[in-house]
């Protein structure tokens, strides 16, 4: 995203890992009414934990309730200072919710208020919710982690052959894979769809396999697919009669068209001069539905949170075999290797981060965002069977990694401890910045002129973003692109480099140059990976 890329990026490799982190607990909190409860994890065997077990900051009891009591106002400073239109917040601890509670509304139109069952679009953190659902399925004996995707889905295919071949589920949701960062995220800007995608993902150059770390949702996306593939259904199906149906819940869905459906749901906003407006068109995040495309409730969250601390249990029944959810929740690859002697590492799983607290406890967490409104995030410490997720309805600032930073301190020190609203305003300030050789810059007072217009004009191949059509209409050069024919004005720079908005998701707030040399014309924003250059026949 603009921030939606370059956030869950960050986020998901857990860059900014300073703030998501609880530690353990000694209270032994009531269920809220009406509220589901999960089993609680197997009682640890008699005598003193193992050394990789102790944590280092141990938890008075009523500390876990008095942070709990602290998140009203926590919460209500976060969305005055942020001015954001909307969030959701629940606390899961000992099995039982024990904080759920909405605030601001759900759409600046309508003023509707947002309650603990109102329905946001996940973003990222779709894919924690998605590793759960392989897990199930690698109990039922229907893959393991370690079956190669190719095996599932033989049209699946890299520019490596033994990378074709040999990488795993487990490879594809711990981005170990060697693609490139955010792999086919701008086609789907484009408007390719999930099978279009896939397609094109082996004209991508690879990392070293298995020695690198690139955070990839349609890598992800294709060995989740591969796993619907296998148990004969899509995979929106597959996650509704794994997880959803079997948890009870009912508000959640891997489809967009039933987040559009519910009454009860979030719109997703953008900040557009010092104001929040409901987006339009909003984030339709089908074609990666299992790295971003669901959408849920905090209600229902907390149930799922709840299970995940249960080792795969909710109501005295097995959901996930524990077996088969520890390698999701366990350390896979680096994603955040330390820059000095005394940081710590951040490392990802299969689908979630994990990492290790201040406190000296491990921490399960994701962070999710989309530019065109949602920001997301949660965090599970399993050795203190404590949950929080945040949901908001807006292009991601830091707010939920915020406040869930802020009850971390206190649950673990009894007091916050860092101004984790300034490090995280700072952090995603600097994420959010137009990148590319013009950003920042005004035209020059005395451009170079530009060639005949008409000598622009033609079709220019490219074999993996497609062909693109420059035309001349009433004196200005559009560019056309993508299979639903998106076109933007080319606006003159420069010489022959023109200046144009991309679409989409990672296109927001962005400026790309285009410049014509010959018949080659090199779109800027298209070119990290070396194939933004287009050549006219």
């Amino acid at each position: 995203m603009h921030t939606g890329r370059r956030l869950s990026v960050a986020l998901g490799s857990a860059a900014v890992a300073v703030a998501l982190t609880i530690s353990g607990c000694a209270d032994n909190p009531q269920p809220l009414p009406g509220a589901t409860t999960a089993t609680a994890p197997p009682a640890a065997s008699p005598g003193p934990p193992p050394p990789n077990a102790v944590a280092g900051e141990q938890i008075p009891p009523g500390q876990v309730s008095a942070a709990v009591g602290r998140i009203d106002q926590l919460a209500d400073d976060l969305m005055a200072s942020s001015h954001i239109p909307g969030m959701a917040v629940a606390v899961v601890h000992d099995g039982k919710v024990v904080y759920r509670k909405g605030f601001g509304v759900r759409n600046v139109d309508t003023g509707q208020k947002v309650d603990p069952d109102t329905v946001f679009q996940l973003a990222s953190v779709s894919k924690s919710i998605a590793a759960t659902t392989v897990a199930h399925e690698v109990g039922k004996g229907l893959v393991t982690w370690d079956t190669p995707v190719h095996q599932l889905m033989p049209q699946f295919e890299l520019s490596d052959p033994y990378v074709t071949d040999h990488v795993t589920v487990g490879d594809l949701f711990a981005h170990r894979s060697g693609l490139p960062e955010h792999a086919g995220d701008l086609l789907e800007d484009l408007g390719d769809d999930r099978q279009q995608i896939q397609a094109r993902l082996k004209l991508l150059p690879l990392a070293p396999f298995r020695d690198s770390y690139a955070y990839t949702n349609f890598g992800l996306t294709a060995a989740a697919q591969g796993v619907a593939d296998a148990a004969g259904t899509d995979w929106a199906t597959l996650s509704q009669q794994a997880l959803y149906g079997p948890l009870g819940m009912s508000s959640t869905s891997s489809r967009f068209a039933d987040f559009e459906a519910r009454p009860d749901r979030a719109a997703g906003h953008v900040l557009v001069d010092g104001r929040y407006q409901v987006s339009d068109p909003p984030r339709q995040p089908d074609a990666q539905s299992p790295a971003g495309g669901v959408s849920s409730s905090v209600d229902d969250l907390a149930k799922w949170m709840n299970m995940v601390l249960a080792n795969g249990t909710a109501d005295g029944k097995t959901i996930v075999p524990a077996q088969d959810l520890l390698p999701a929740i366990s350390p896979q690859a680096v994603s955040s290797p330390p820059t000095t002697p005394d940081a710590r590492a951040g490392f990802y799983g299969y689908g979630f981060n994990v990492g290790n607290s201040a406190a000296g406890r491990v921490v399960l967490s994701h962070s999710g965002a989309f530019d065109l409104g949602a920001g997301t995030a949660f965090t599970l410490i399993p050795s203190a069977n404590v949950g929080i997720v945040t949901l908001t309805n807006a292009a991601p600032i830091g707010v939920p990694e915020t406040l869930d930073a802020e009850f971390a301190d206190l649950v673990q020190f009894g007091a916050v401890k860092q101004d984790w609203g300034a490090l995280y305003k700072k952090a995603f300030a600097a994420m959010n910045e137009p990148t590319g050789s013009l950003a920042g810059k005004t035209p020059p007072k005395n451009p170079a002129p530009a060639g005949p217009l008409a000598d622009y004009a033609g079709t220019y191949a490219n074999d993996y973003y497609g062909p693109a059509t420059v035309t001349v209409a009433n004196d200005t050069l559009s560019l056309t692109l993508g299979p639903k024919n998106m076109t933007f004005p080319l606006t003159h720079w420069s010489g022959g480099t023109f200046v144009f908005t991309p679409p989409g998701e990672n296109g927001f707030g962005q400026i790309s140059a285009a410049t014509f040399h010959g018949n080659d014309l090199r779109l800027e924003f298209y070119d990290k990976d070396h194939l933004g250059t287009f050549t006219r026949g």
